[in-house]
């Protein structure tokens, strides 16, 4: 397929080549060994995010906004801290730090909650059932692929069903996540930075670095290990999907079960959030086998970036609208507002879940790895039959059909929109609800304008000629 393929001068949109590769696509389990493996993205270095001042920069500035933010949500009810004048910055500095400590300094109680959680995890991932899937065929190995054991959909769910048993029984109360977040999320970030600092060692020692720059603070921010593995766990699929958005659930729950013992119900708004981070963990969670082949598991190293966002940054920052609505609740919004949010939280869910589905499961029938899984909730147009393409002389196809027929980044669209309902929900009486909105558009944005250069670099003019048939990013007609 692939060297018939790249012998054409124009690229082919749902042409008979579609289908003379649709009669070549075998019911072998194992994945296809004609496609194409070749990345030149993988040999080009460039400095990124500012080089190595603004890895330096990320790297104590993350730690200290997190809390920041922490004290003016969990301690303050979302009002912002701030100096009393500009003599005055140092000692607020030094009052902020002696309040931080007083009530986030590590405790063997956050310690306890968070990598007793975190190891459970773990032994789930090592003994539940689930599919063995195969990634793409990766440059840094000469083409070889990996397998992967996905079985988080099993070890979310016994996550699930064994949390609400030692709440229900007392063995463990969830509120105790809520009256120990602070310890919880100092004991988080320590975690990631260690877990970082070790890969990257231990990865230097055996000589494997791949595609460092030589500056340590930028390779320790950016990472030097692709594939890291202990025994069948992917740690970098791991990390991203077993750990973040599970805690990110808890939390909410935990805000939820709090402040039905604090007033004797749960208010809309705060059920509103458990819906919310219970149908993005369980979507990541459920669609396991659909994220080896994003660009993250194929492309990113294991970084400090990435486990520090996974480990700490996406639980810890993304629940300040939960611990808002319990502080400052119970809202009293209009029935209106509130069925809005529900309304437009689920709408956006539907094109983010499907649009996800559309792209991957895209990718994984050409791939031959593409199976049927009746994990709930399952959604129509979730895959495309026969869909079209724009086939690459690179030897990949660009999907441009289904919601990317509209625009190259539907899913991105559908994600922002429910960021903006997890703030809507709570008003506008704080930004810090609206932090993940406005830092997940600056992500989005610049990873968008990663990935445009990767593949122009990859693609060449049959990125140009995809460009032209979905001129659209985001939104079709506007962005």
């Amino acid at each position: 397929m692939a060297s018939d393929d790249t012998t054409s001068n124009q690229p082919l949109v749902d042409s008979d080549r579609q289908r003379r590769d649709a009669a070549a696509v075998t019911t072998n389990p194992r994945p296809r060994d004609d496609v194409a493996f070749e990345d030149v993205t993988d040999s080009n270095f460039v400095y990124e995010f500012g080089g190595p001042i603004g890895a330096a920069s990320m790297i104590v500035g993350f730690p200290l906004l997190m809390a920041y933010q922490f004290l003016c949500v969990y301690d303050n009810k979302g009002h912002f801290l701030l100096p009393d004048s500009l003599a005055d910055f140092f000692p607020w500095a030094g009052r902020m730090f002696e309040r931080y400590w007083d009530i986030a300094g590590p405790t063997w109680t956050g310690a306890k909650i968070y990598l007793g959680f975190t190891f459970f995890m773990v032994g789930l991932a090592y003994v539940c059932p689930g599919p063995v899937m195969y990634g793409y065929k990766l440059p840094s190995l000469n083409g070889q692929r990996l397998a992967y054991n996905c079985n988080a959909l099993w070890s979310w769910w016994i996550a699930v069903i064994t949390s609400l048993v030692l709440h229900f029984t007392g063995m463990f109360r969830l509120t105790e996540i809520i009256d120990n977040l602070g310890p919880i999320m100092t004991v988080a970030m320590i975690w990631s930075f260690f877990l970082a600092g070790a890969l990257y060692a231990i990865t230097a020692i055996k000589g494997k670095k791949h595609r460092a720059s030589g500056n340590v603070i930028y390779d320790f921010f950016m990472g030097v290990c692709l594939n890291p593995r202990i025994g069948s766990l992917d740690m970098k699929l791991f990390t991203e999907l077993r750990i973040p958005w599970p805690i990110l659930f808890f939390i909410s729950l935990s805000c939820a079960f709090k402040q039905y013992e604090q007033i004797g119900y749960v208010t809309p708004e705060s059920a509103f959030m458990v819906l919310a981070h219970w149908l993005y963990s369980n979507a990541c969670n459920k669609g396991e086998e659909c994220v080896i082949t994003s660009w993250d598991i194929f492309y990113e190293l294991e970084s400090w970036y990435l486990l520090f966002w996974n480990l700490a940054g996406v639980p810890f920052s993304y629940c300040y609208t939960s611990i808002y609505l319990l502080k400052n609740g119970p809202m009293e919004f209009s029935t209106f507002w509130v069925a809005m949010c529900y309304i437009l939280l689920l709408v956006g869910y539907f094109f983010w879940d499907t649009g996800n589905s559309q792209r991957n499961r895209f990718r994984m029938h050409w791939n031959n790895t593409l199976i049927k899984r009746n994990a709930f909730p399952q959604l129509p147009k979730s895959f495309i039959d026969n869909a079209k393409f724009i086939q690459t002389r690179h030897g990949n196809k660009l999907l441009i059909d289904g919601w990317y027929a509209y625009a190259r980044k539907p899913h991105y669209t559908a994600d922002l929109v429910m960021a903006l309902t997890w703030g809507l929900i709570a008003g506008f009486g704080s930004f810090f609800p609206y932090f993940y909105l406005t830092f997940f558009l600056i992500v989005l944005v610049h990873r968008v304008g990663r990935d445009d250069a990767r593949c122009a670099r990859k693609y060449g003019a049959d990125w140009d000629e995809y460009m032209r048939v979905v001129p659209w990013k985001f939104i079709p007609y506007i962005y």
